[in-house]
């Protein structure tokens, strides 16, 4: 293997579902409060990092936040679990037919990048049937700061295939600003997609490598990814 491609989930791979619900339900039974839920900016953040600025906004002290997070995570699992069947995620345009093709070249291995605590990646992607191909990640309960996660995703890369892939053959998928930043942080080549949130006028100020309206030209992106 010689090329590590590392996506992000929500907006990049996939949209909708009950997550959203899910966690305020959870930050309500938790704390008392999910703070200001609907006016706030989850886009490119990990999931401790969004309930931290949404409890510390609410007026919570720092104890207290980090006393029912354990708890937090727990029952948002839960309503995840209870709700995504009836209100499933669904893959976005050429996601599908992008990742049977990045599977079948032989030299290029697969993870995640996501601020998305790992057990809720897991349970997204198997909702779309994309858990299997996904073997190493840096997710959003591995750190709270997502500078961090391309770090980790590619020592559990080291630790699953044995390679040390540089960052110049790595590439992180995202669909925010964020995601740009932190591919930038640790050296990698990055590519950006408007299909979540940010406009495609604002990802091309990030200075990513590319930027695609979305994934339906999939000789195009695989052309980026693997240039």
């Amino acid at each position: 293997m010689q090329r590590l491609i590392l996506f992000d989930i929500d907006g990049t791979l996939t949209r909708g579902g009950p997550a959203k619900v899910a966690f305020e339900t959870a930050m309500l039974e938790t704390y008392g409060t999910a703070g200001a839920v609907d006016s706030f900016d989850f886009s490119g953040k990990t999931d401790p990092q969004i309930a931290r600025e949404l409890l510390t906004e609410a007026g919570l002290e720092e104890a207290v936040i980090a006393g029912g997070l354990e708890r937090l995570w727990d029952r948002y699992i839960s309503e995840l679990e209870a709700h995504i069947g009836d209100q499933p995620m669904r893959l976005l345009p050429g996601v599908a037919h992008l990742i049977e093709a990045l599977e079948a070249e032989p030299d290029v291995a697969l993870g995640l990048v996501t601020g998305n605590i790992v057990r809720g990646a897991r349970m997204k992607l198997e909702s779309v049937g994309l858990a299997g191909y996904f073997a190493v990640g840096g997710y959003g309960s591995d750190d709270e700061i997502r500078e961090h996660l391309p770090g980790i995703a590619l020592e559990r890369a080291f630790e699953a295939w044995g390679v040390r892939f540089p960052a110049e053959s790595t590439v992180i998928v995202g669909d925010t600003p964020r995601d740009v930043e932190c591919g930038k942080f640790e050296g990698t080549r990055t590519v950006a997609v408007a299909t979540g949130r940010v406009s495609r006028e604002r990802l091309d100020t990030t200075g990513a490598d590319a930027v695609f309206d979305d994934f339906s030209d999939v000789a195009s992106v695989l052309a980026a990814l693997l240039p």
